[in-house]
């Protein structure tokens, strides 16, 4: 059997964890808004049509933040579609997707629903197709209180009240040439730069987000995080990182160890902006949103090649990947490593929240819902990682696969809630095919004791759920002890693990 240990103690701290890493994404996007949480005719549906059966799923999860609407759809999309009488709303062409957009649901119908589920809105704005007017216009549309010609017309349509955006995302991925209106670093670094100032104008609480790189493998990373930064270093609030995993080499060793370049994204792109940082002599740190981060793998090509052949349909099934128990391990890796960062890392958006590469799925047709394997994870940590993390300093075995070398079997991570007493570790086991025990020193501590140990794992790492079909679901396990001060618990081969201790 392999053996892991780790070393728990509260006076080494990384940083608390700010709430907003558990936030969540609802893009424009084949069935994520339009089938998925709005369905006029579902049975459960509300007044505003949204379904309360997926409102159900959301709510355990206490998301704090909903980034919206894109998203690749942000760059094409004019916000005033979506406001007013519904019933003289315009359809339109979404070029992002070559789909169409009814605009149905708006700002206005997507802040109630993230109201009712105890959600706040991410606002992005488009600086694709559009501006710095249209991203100001926005802004006063949502935050001004009244008096003007965009919050009037806001109360106009049945809001008095503004909604008080606080987080603005300055475009999205305008590193792309897939974007509509990609730009050059140097023209959206100008662009972010003046449409910050601009939008600041109009509220100055509000906390901008400016577009890092799509993903590591962009051949224009890390020089668009340099050039952009460059000209947005003192305007805006945190610069975001998108990111997908997926089993691109059909190596089931490597694709476990994936995690692994997330690790090098986010050092490599914290050395860019404390490089910036340096050049302006400046005294702020960069932080880091993560506003795009899941496995996405399974559906990518096929999507692509249907919409060439059948566009411009209403709602159709796109990036609907069903997940395995393997990659329910490797998000917990993910996730894993996102927790470790909690120092610059202060937001990050699971992309995305419902059927489109999402935790929550529904039948096409306003059919049941279901839960992904990915689902729980994402629960978990919601739900027991709140406090401080901790560093600690693990030793673990190692493998080597295809493209990784000396990845350790352990992945985890310790979250310290001082004000509930409790300590929770975060742990995968990687390995194939051993069991791996994992030993936790607690000396630190003046008492301990285990309240569970919760664990997801299966003999078949590809297996699925489904409708009516919750194969895969975690379970509380027997066999971990604490004794003199010492953690020992069985990590399965390929699990997912949460080890909750009581402490003092």
């Amino acid at each position: 059997m392999l053996k892991a240990t780790m070393h728990i103690d509260p006076s080494f701290q990384v940083a608390p964890v700010d709430d907003r890493v558990y936030s969540s994404f609802i893009e424009h996007l084949g069935r994520a808004v339009y089938d998925g949480i709005y369905c006029p005719d579902h049975s459960t549906a509300d007044a505003l049509g949204f379904r309360q059966d997926v409102k159900d799923l959301i709510r355990p999860l206490h998301i704090p933040l909903i980034r919206y609407p894109g998203g690749n759809f942000v760059s094409g999309y004019r916000w005033e579609d979506g406001v007013g009488p519904r019933e003289s709303r315009p359809v339109r062409l979404d070029r992002a997707w070559r789909t169409l957009e009814t605009n149905q649901v708006g700002p206005n119908e997507f802040a109630v629903w993230c109201k009712d589920i105890g959600a706040q809105m991410m606002m992005a704005v488009n600086l694709g197709t559009r501006g710095i007017d249209d991203a100001c216009n926005l802004v006063e549309y949502c935050n001004h209180p009244s008096g003007s010609l965009y919050s009037n017309l806001r109360i106009s349509h049945g809001v008095k009240e503004p909604y008080g955006i606080k987080v603005w995302c300055l475009g999205n991925e305008m590193d792309g040439p897939w974007q509509v209106g990609h730009k050059t670093a140097d023209e959206y670094g100008r662009l972010a730069l003046e449409t910050a100032r601009a939008m600041r104008k109009i509220d100055d609480k509000i906390q901008l987000v400016a577009s890092g790189s799509s993903f590591p493998e962009m051949p224009t990373f890390p020089d668009w995080e340099a050039t952009v930064l460059g000209h947005v270093y003192e305007d805006v609030d945190f610069l975001s990182i998108h990111q997908y995993l997926g089993d691109t080499t059909h190596d089931l060793k490597d694709f476990l160890a994936k995690s692994l370049t997330t690790e090098y994204f986010i050092r490599s792109v914290l050395a860019t902006c404390d490089y910036v940082k340096a050049q302006k002599r400046s005294k702020k740190d960069m932080m880091l949103s993560f506003d795009e981060w899941n496995l996405w793998y399974h559906s990518v090509g096929g999507d692509e090649a249907y919409m060439k052949k059948t566009p411009w349909q209403y709602a159709p099934s796109l990036v609907e990947d069903i997940y395995t128990m393997a990659d329910a391990a490797v998000f917990g890796t993910m996730l894993i490593t996102i927790l470790k960062h909690a120092d610059r890392v202060k937001i990050a958006c699971l992309a995305q929240l419902v059927n489109v590469i999402a935790p929550i799925m529904t039948v096409p047709g306003g059919g049941e819902a279901w839960l992904q394997t990915i689902y729980y994870p994402f629960l978990h940590a919601t739900q027991y990682g709140h406090g401080t993390v901790l560093y600690t300093p693990a030793k673990s075995p190692k493998y080597d696969s295809k493209n990784f070398t000396d990845v350790p079997y352990l992945e985890s991570v310790a979250v310290y809630n001082e004000e509930a007493g409790e300590v929770t570790v975060f742990a995968v086991n990687r390995s194939t095919e051993e069991s791996l025990e994992l030993e936790v020193q607690l000396n630190a501590f003046s008492s301990c004791e285990l309240i569970e140990h919760i664990a997801m794992s299966h003999e078949d790492h590809t297996i699925v759920n489904g409708p009516s079909a919750a194969r895969v679901q975690p379970r509380k396990v027997s066999g971990a002890q604490v004794q003199d001060k010492t953690l020992t618990a069985q990590l399965s081969p390929i699990s997912w693990n949460v080890l909750r201790l009581k402490v003092k």
